[in-house]
Parts: structure tokens; sequence; C-alpha cells
């Protein structure tokens, strides 16, 4: 008996949805950083064993900012239910055993919308490793159980590991029969320029301080395989909303942009298993993040 099926990935910004995905896979499909809302697009990991194929769709993190961005990022994050065959529900185990007022505020807003999806609930109370004093977690749990009195409950680290395949033994219990559906050795749908767009805005995330990379955004604009055999040329524009910005993040006599240029291209070279050689432009498109023409152009919301 194969299973086939989808895992929609839902939480908090930073409460570890992309972290697992990439624990599952063995690699990193998703960016991650210390971060909230990193992940702005819909990602899907493809996990392929013997018994079954799992497609993990790792989601922008529920919030109720406003703006037209954290609109479309809203909606992708819904979206995923739709097309799920399970639910698992991620929240940080850290953040609220020392906060736990902020249950109401962050977890209470997606109970309504998850149960109306008719999908079975899994609840990963993650970064458990984080948490030194295990009693504070009694209320936390307490808690949750009141909102999702129906929901089976399975502490994690996605991090460290710890739980995740207790937590994918569920999973599996849930998933409908099915032969698989992608190659055996493929890890996700994402394309490679678009993951190569997200590597480069991961380590703009890494380098820059706390605001700005949020009005930051990243185009692969040329991708070129066969002008030089064993080589990729890539051509990448950092979009950002503010002109005093661009400066910041060439940074003094270009050392910010080579950094960022540098890590980047290593890692699309891991990618891709090739040589890459790397250009990146800085260009200022003022209001990006309420155009919706431009947000779509960038897969935002899909």
């Amino acid at each position: 008996m194969h299973k086939f099926g989808t895992v929609a990935l839902i939480g908090p910004p930073n409460a570890g949805k992309s972290t697992l995905m990439n624990q599952y896979l063995g690699q990193k499909v998703a960016i991650v950083s210390p971060r909230p809302q990193t992940t702005r697009n819909r990602i899907s990991g493809i996990l392929t064993n013997e018994d079954a194929q799992i497609v993990f769709l790792d989601t922008p993190g529920i919030h109720q900012l406003r703006g037209k961005m954290n609109r479309f990022l809203l909606e992708s994050a819904w979206n995923a239910l739709a097309g799920s065959d399970v639910v698992v529900v991620l929240v940080d185990a850290g953040l609220y055993a020392s906060k736990p007022h902020l249950l109401d505020k962050e977890i209470k807003p997606l109970v309504q919308p998850v149960a109306e999806s008719g999908r079975p609930v899994l609840v990963a109370v993650n970064k458990i490793d984080r948490v030194k004093d295990k009693p504070a977690m009694l209320p936390v749990m307490a808690k949750l159980g009141e909102l999702w009195p129906e929901a089976e409950f399975i502490p994690v680290s996605a991090l460290r590991g710890q739980g995740t395949q207790e937590l994918l033994a569920r999973v599996l219990d849930f998933l409908p029969e099915g032969a698989p559906m992608f190659p055996e050795d493929q890890v996700s749908t994402a394309p490679v320029r678009f993951m190569a767009a997200e590597i480069i805005r991961e380590k703009l995330f890494y380098s820059l301080r706390q605001e700005l990379p949020y009005t930051t955004a990243v185009e692969i604009e040329a991708w070129d395989e066969q002008s030089r055999p064993g080589m990729a040329l890539v051509n990448a524009v950092i979009y950002t909303a503010q002109k005093n910005h661009k400066g910041m993040i060439i940074g003094k006599q270009g050392a910010n942009l080579k950094k960022i240029g540098s890590e980047a291209r290593l890692e699309i070279a891991e990618l891709l298993g090739c040589k890459v050689h790397l250009e990146l432009w800085v260009k200022v498109r003022a209001g990006w993040t309420e155009d919706p023409g431009f947000l779509r152009a960038m897969g935002l919301g899909e």
C-alpha cells in the first residue's frame, strides 16, 4: 500500500515551518532566518520513501499586519489549506511558555479557518528544546487543548529533529493511498531560478538590520547555462522600496553587496552542481510592497 498526499504547514511567523520541512528533506529547500516573515511564497518540498510520497507546503506565517503584500502572504497561506490532505499547525513552545497571553492573539485566529478546511489537524508544539522550565508548558498545552479539542498534539524540535519522526508517522496515518506523482530524486516543485533568488534574499536577511529586508525583493533577470560550459551566468536585481536603503545594501565601497554575492554564489553553485558567476544590482522601486502587479510578478500570493 503506497500513499501520496499533501501536507500544509501552517502557523504564525517564525514558528519553524521552513525548518521542519528542511529537516524532513535532509537539505535546505526553504530559506530560514531568526527573523519572522522570512517565507513569502508557498514553497513545496517533496519527501519520497518506499511507502509514501509527501508534498509539504511551507506557507507564509499567519499574522494580522496590514498592507497589500501582507494580504497576498495571507492568501497564499490560506490557499494551501484547500490543496492539502493534512494540516500541521506549528506553534512556538518557547515563545508561549514565556508569553502565554500571545496565544489568543496569534493562535486563535488560525482555529476557525483550519477547522473549516475539514482536514485532519496535527499541532506540532515546536522548539521544545528551548523550554527549560517544563512546568511552564502546562498552561500552554491546556490552552491549545481548548482551542483544538479534536487535534493531536506532538512536541517537537524541528531544528534538532526531536519528535519529528513521531509527527511524520501520524501524518502518514492520515494520507490517502496513491501512486507517487514526482520522480524520487525531486525534492521541490520550485524552479531553480526561484530557489536562487531565495538564497540571495536569505543572505540579505542575515546581513541587514531588522526592518530593511522586509522592503527588499530579489528578481533573477538573466540566467545562462549555455555560453560557458560548466558555469552558470546569473544576473539578479535586488529591489528596495526606499532610496536611502540602496546605499545600506551596497555598503561602504560595495563591501556588503560583495559579501551577499559571495555567500549566495557558493550556495547557488552547490544547488546547481556547477560554477556560478553571479552579478547583483540594486534598484529602487518605490512602493513595490503595495503594487499588486509587481507582487504577482514576483510570485507572491500563489
